[in-house]
């Protein structure tokens, strides 16, 4: 199971999610590094671990207030061994095909940013499909973007986050029976969980469903998840 840490950029600096309420997001406080700049905490995950993977969220952009594309360029430039995910609010098939030739990173399809689900299937079957991710977002129990793109596997890319955005930064643990469901759904997929993971035993749970990978944030800055975890998940 793959690990993904997570950089959500808001201003410029990284902040800590929680809830999935973005305007209250403050500037992370991480052991993993001394400030928020976002390579700063790049570095600080990659020290932790090597991860091969990296999902960063553009808030601004996701909000429409701006973007942070010239910092997701950076990042990419500096650190080219780690594929970055990168969110930034992008539904219409040409917006994303431009957004793919200016940057050297895979895009996320958040349904929460989709008007219908024409839009979306016209985008995740364009000519970059293979760089296209979708995430389903949740807040509880609804679905937020087009119903119909929830039910419609067949259109999804190969690789697909599960997102349940109320339990982003908090204790709740992961929703495993969502998790479940959508794996039993899309069994020919990469399923990748999102949102509540405390610790290890989170993670087990996790990765016994079959999913193949998780995001993760909060656990990594304040140590509940160590580098011995990673390594036992991963396994020899």
């Amino acid at each position: 199971m793959i690990l993904i840490p997570v950089v959500d950029i808001k201003g410029g600096r990284v902040v800590h999610a929680r809830g999935g309420n973005r305007r209250a997001y403050l500037p992370v406080n991480s052991r993993l590094c001394a400030g928020s700049a976002p390579g700063d905490v790049m570095d600080g995950f990659l020290g932790l671990f090597p991860f091969s993977i990296v999902y960063v969220a553009d808030l601004d952009a996701i909000e429409g207030n701006g973007d942070n594309l010239e910092t997701v360029r950076t990042l990419a430039m500096r650190f080219p061994a780690v594929e970055l995910w990168v969110d930034c609010g992008l539904r219409e098939e040409s917006a994303c095909a431009r957004w793919l030739d200016a940057c050297c990173a895979a895009l996320v399809l958040g349904s929460e940013s989709q008007e219908s689900v024409k839009t979306a299937g016209d985008s995740l079957a364009g000519e970059r499909k293979e760089r296209m991710i979708l995430s389903l977002d949740f807040r509880g129990d609804e679905f937020i973007g087009p119903v119909q793109l929830l039910e419609r596997p067949e259109i999804w890319p190969d690789r697909v986050i599960v997102m349940t955005l109320g339990r982003i930064g908090g204790d709740q643990g992961p929703d495993l029976d969502r998790l479940r469901r959508l794996i039993g759904t899309a069994p020919d997929k990469k399923i990748f969980a999102a949102g509540g993971v405390r610790g290890i035993d989170d993670l087990t749970a996790i990765s016994g469903l079959g999913a193949s990978g998780v995001l993760l944030a909060s656990a990594l800055h304040d140590g509940r998840i160590a580098r011995h975890d990673i390594e036992r998940l991963r396994g020899p």
